[in-house]
């Protein structure tokens, strides 16, 4: 379990320092690397931390857990919740996705974390919204502590054009 509580603390920090540059300058372009056959996206540029936001292989697009840190909130979990973390983690899948070259509507897979699983009634409200017409496969579990101390955390596998 410490691991990944490790992992997803990377992620975290990871996504809060691309998301802003100093001095308010724009993130470096996306850069790929390709190497036997598995390509490393990296829209926020050159990782500060030990991971890769996502990895693809032949059509399939792995994205590395995001929690519901934005730029605007320093680096922090978004406030307000489950509701407010749910809705800014599907937005920062949906940007990763869109900088790899794929979209929520290419999701196949998620899996999601939950510190609170009583918290399942009001995260699923706000992620069915994400996925209007079809569901991707989906497996769920309570997690004792996530990066942050955030609420949720998602991953995705989405297809690639």
């Amino acid at each position: 379990m410490r691991y990944l509580v490790l992992a997803l603390l990377c992620a975290a920090c990871a996504r809060s320092s691309a998301s802003s540059t100093a001095g308010g300058a724009p993130a470096p372009a996306d850069t790929r690397t390709t190497e036997n056959g598995i390509t490393w996206h990296t829209p926020y540029g050159r990782p500060t931390r030990p991971f890769t936001p996502a990895v693809q292989v032949g059509n399939l697009l792995f994205l590395a857990g995001q929690i519901g840190t934005a730029a605007n909130a320093q680096g922090a979990v978004v406030a307000g919740g489950i509701k407010a973390e749910t809705k800014q983690t599907m937005e920062n899948i949906k940007e990763v996705l869109q900088k790899s070259g794929s979209s929520l509507d290419r999701v196949v897979k998620c899996t999601v974390f939950m510190a609170d699983m009583r918290e399942w009634d009001a995260m699923n409200e706000v992620y069915a919204t994400y996925f209007p017409r079809n569901k991707p496969a989906r497996s769920a579990l309570g997690a004792n502590g996530l990066a942050l101390s955030a609420r949720v955390e998602i991953e995705c596998i989405a297809a690639v054009p």
